[in-house]
């Protein structure tokens, strides 16, 4: 782009992460959305404002050659969004591109496969994590992100805060998943996280560091590798793994949706085939499932 283009197009992107921000989008969302904005720039050498439809189609043709359907869908997601609160537009995308759809099913943990990662874990703080997670049925930056206040040892529920959804909610919290949480804090005694990051005091110009996600992905695939699961581990199959394990106990889909925090039911029908489920109280059928894990806790010295 020449001096005339560039200018051009830094107005147009101060705007857009302005109207994003404006829009209530998340920090992630922002960050993915901006930067696919500058590729689409960088890619036509052109301010999006003056693309015309053979120039997106022939950036979308790129994509779809070297990239994945995600970035294809995130590419679309923010051009259309620039089209639609920026420009002013009309946005037909399907004449531009419509990526397949593709049911995936995910991989899903037995609850022994789940004893034998929890156990062949040799560090306590992921060993927690892993439970934690598990039990709790919660993403990862839900899990990290807890605080010793979200625990209620009276009413033996988790107070979830600033969720994907938007929405905060409360679990069940088993008394196998408070004694662990109680056993690793003794570990650290931060007096606000559960799982700090870093080394005391656990922060990074004077804010509080918590856990590292890629710490915790790589953790759990390299234990499950170690205890020869060849299934495709990650951090998120401990989520699928108890909502599918609760389902196969006959707890509802309405009662698991509330559970795992899902906006939209279909999302969490994705779990079964099931025609049939027998309604039953979820605290006490969480607390019986983390119950029957058999778990050998690293460091007990520590209590």
């Amino acid at each position: 782009m020449n001096s005339h283009d560039q200018t051009q197009f830094h107005t147009l992107y101060l705007t857009y992460i302005n109207e994003l921000k404006l829009q209530g989008k998340s920090d992630k969302t922002i960050e993915c959305y901006s930067r696919a904005l500058r590729q689409t720039a960088d890619f036509s050498d052109t301010c999006p404002d003056d693309l015309s439809v053979e120039d997106l189609k022939r950036y979308f043709l790129y994509l779809v050659d070297n990239k994945s359907w995600s970035a294809v869908k995130i590419a679309r997601n923010a051009i259309q969004f620039c089209y639609k609160h920026i420009l002013h537009r009309p946005w037909v995308w399907v004449d531009i591109v419509k990526p397949p759809k593709i049911q995936t099913v995910q991989d899903v943990l037995t609850p022994t496969e789940i004893e034998l990662i929890i156990n062949a874990t040799r560090k306590l703080s992921y060993q927690t994590y892993f439970l934690v997670t598990y039990s709790l049925g919660l993403r990862l930056s839900e899990a990290l992100s807890l605080t010793v206040s979200d625990i209620d040892s009276h009413l033996m529920r988790v107070h979830l805060r600033f969720t994907k959804s938007k929405k905060d909610r409360f679990v069940p919290l088993p008394q196998v998943t408070l004694l662990a949480l109680r056993r690793y804090w003794k570990t650290h005694r931060h007096p606000t996280l559960l799982f700090p990051g870093g080394k005391p005091p656990f922060e990074r110009n004077g804010q509080p560091m918590v856990m590292d996600k890629g710490g915790v992905q790589k953790a759990i695939k390299l234990v499950a590798k170690q205890v020869g699961i060849s299934k495709n581990v990650h951090i998120h199959t401990l989520r699928h793994s108890i909502a599918t394990h609760m389902l196969e106990r006959g707890l509802s889909l309405r009662s698991i949706q509330l559970f795992l925090g899902h906006a939209n039911p279909d999302t969490t029908a994705k779990y079964t085939r099931m025609t049939q489920e027998t309604a039953q109280n979820s605290a006490l059928m969480l607390n019986d499932l983390v119950d029957s894990l058999s778990i050998h806790w690293q460091g007990d010295t520590h209590d």
